[in-house]
């Protein structure tokens, strides 16, 4: 709970930073900052939908972990994609392959962040 908690945090401040800064600039980082903010809550419910199925309750950290890493290919795309359009007109003097890690970095601590929840919230072991 307390890694969600954590998560939740990170996506909040985020949210904020994504926010404030659209407001500074133009049109083009508020639409981009708008698809990135959808993409990570597009990202996010399916990842929660992963997390809920029935399937998953016997699965080990590592097996869970793996389904998580392959689950959501396309929202985990658009949200990468959209996050490094953000990131790109953001901050244009940034070298681009800084901000796909900082994408991809996004989209891994996401699936971190539901792996974790997992692990807490399963029942103990017989």
């Amino acid at each position: 709970m307390r890694m969600l908690m954590m998560g939740a945090a990170l996506v909040m401040m985020t949210s904020a930073a994504m926010t404030s800064a659209a407001m500074a600039d133009g049109d083009d980082t508020k639409g981009a900052q708008k698809l990135a903010m959808q993409g990570r809550d597009d990202y996010w419910h399916c990842l929660a939908r992963e997390y809920s199925r029935d399937s998953n309750q016997g699965l080990s950290e590592q097996d869970f972990g793996r389904s998580v890493a392959s689950a959501c290919p396309s929202e985990r795309q658009y949200y990468r994609v959209a996050l490094l359009d953000y990131l790109t007109t953001q901050y244009p003097t940034i070298d681009s392959g800084a901000h796909l890690a900082t994408a991809n970095k996004a989209v891994e601590s996401a699936q971190k962040d539901i792996v974790t929840a997992f692990v807490k919230h399963r029942p103990p072991a017989k």
